[in-house]
């Protein structure tokens, strides 16, 4: 038997780590008003991702906080949000004073394998 029939009769697993959990499921605030969002990362990550998407748009990157600190943000972040990533406890997005322009789906990841694996609780 060849290296390819053998890789066609074997069955393929793949594994994938935990999954990302984020809380609340939904949100709704009115004008001006804080909304923070939760999100637990894989235990074996020391980094976060958030990102939002609006009606119909693309994934667009907010913040990526790596081992506790904010290391990159999209320009006017400090004036819309706040983040946080404490060590041993849950990470946080929070929008500062809501407006209409900030209805979106918010999302964490804590690596590019957990995008496609987040659940919401």
């Amino acid at each position: 038997m060849g290296y390819e029939e053998a890789l066609e009769q074997r069955p393929l697993a793949i594994t994938f780590p935990e999954p990302v959990t984020q809380s609340p499921g939904h949100l709704v605030k009115g004008k001006e008003q804080k909304a923070k969002m939760d999100c637990v990362p894989v235990k074996t990550h020391s980094y976060v991702y958030w990102y939002r998407q609006k009606l119909e748009g693309e994934f667009d990157f907010l913040v990526y906080l790596g081992n506790g600190k904010i290391t990159d943000k999209i320009e006017g972040f400090d004036q819309q949000f706040s983040a946080q990533c404490p060590q041993d406890a849950s990470c946080s997005l929070e929008i500062k004073s809501t407006e209409p322009g900030d209805s979106a789906l918010y999302f964490c990841a804590s690596s590019e394998s957990t995008v496609l694996n987040v659940s919401f609780s």
